[in-house]
């Protein structure tokens, strides 16, 4: 990411005190989350559940 994406999305998100004071902080935390963001794979069908649907009372 460069710098002006992560300030312009730091401050949508409401953290411009935190770029202000912690710039180094707030950029480490960006290009972590876009790692994570990567990393992730998305299901092919969007309509599949990443998990088992959750159904009550029947694991108990």
């Amino acid at each position: 990411m460069n710098k002006e994406t992560i300030e312009m999305l730091a401050r949508s998100a409401g953290l411009a005190k935190a770029l202000a004071e912690f710039p180094d902080d707030v950029t480490v935390a960006a290009t972590q989350a876009a790692d994570v963001a990567r990393k992730i794979k998305r299901p092919i069908d969007p309509r599949a559940e990443p998990w088992p649907p959750m159904k009550a009372g029947t694991t108990l």
